[in-house]
């Protein structure tokens, strides 16, 4: 867990983080706003907000629980990548389950050694405390896959390869045959085990991985519609503006009037 003293951000208003936040919510009611989409939920919940995210609390009631900032450099990248490509926010466990009784000990844990932080080696069990945790709940997410079904194994290996693809690539790589030819598979190969697994096809996770970046930019720049366009790989901002009403059900200067201009006449 690390603390940040720069970052006194006003957590009620749209902001985003170079950082991962992992919140433990015991009890209370909460309303937040992820990547503009509401989250509404009761404790006890788990909850993950990942770097670049925008995000903001619209409203909490007598909250209980944690919340842990931490750099993603600290953390196992193949557990960071499964919790960020497969979490949904948020997951409700069950108070009595043994997989919460263990986040809640290693959450309490890590706060009390946090405390009493007075040396290197204490830093280091909070992070290592910290890895547990987070292996704990991908372990959760995992044990979905049945061990004993190499196939389905392998195709979640290739969806989790295509979402970090996508996200590196998303401005440059339009065709899914790009990313098939990446994970050396057939196009119909990937996009069948993509669809399989998620419900889309690969051409949509392209479309919202370039949606969702336009949407930040969108809210954080005053750059035109034609220069977020070409910011997430479209030449005709025509195309980029009709595939954003698509996808979004407003066009893009309706989506800054929305989130920005009329709500939160002051962003930064």
């Amino acid at each position: 867990m690390e603390n940040r003293e720069d970052d006194h951000h006003d957590v009620s208003r749209p902001h985003r983080d170079n950082h991962c936040q992992f919140m433990l919510a015991v009890e209370g009611e909460f309303k937040l706003n992820i990547d503009f989409e509401n989250i509404e939920f009761i404790g006890p919940a788990i909850l993950f907000v990942f770097p670049d995210e925008v995000h903001h609390v619209i409203e909490v009631h007598q909250p209980k629980g944690w919340m842990i900032g931490f750099d993603p450099s600290l953390v196992d990248k193949e557990v960071l990548q499964l919790l960020e490509n497969n979490f949904s926010n948020p997951l409700v466990p069950e108070t009595g389950s043994v997989f919460y009784q263990e986040i809640f000990k290693l959450t309490d844990l890590i706060e009390k050694l946090q405390l009493h932080n007075t040396n290197n080696y204490i830093q280091k069990s909070i992070h290592s405390l910290l890895n547990s945790l987070l292996n704990l709940i991908a372990g959760n997410l995992a044990s979905i896959i049945p061990d004993n079904k190499v196939k389905e194994k392998r195709s979640f290996i290739i969806k989790e390869a295509f979402i970090k693809l996508s996200k590196e690539h998303f401005k440059t790589w339009k065709q899914p045959a790009q990313y098939a030819s990446a994970l050396s598979i057939s196009t119909a190969h990937l996009n069948d085990t993509v669809k399989s697994l998620t419900g889309s096809p690969v051409s949509v996770h392209i479309q919202q991985a370039s949606i969702i970046e336009a949407k930040r930019l969108l809210y954080f720049t005053d750059n035109t519609v034609r220069e977020i366009a070409y910011e997430v790989g479209y030449d005709e901002p025509v195309y980029f503006g009709k595939l954003f009403k698509k996808v979004t059900n407003l066009t893009p200067l309706e989506f800054r009037k929305k989130f920005r201009d009329q709500d939160y006449p002051s962003p930064f």
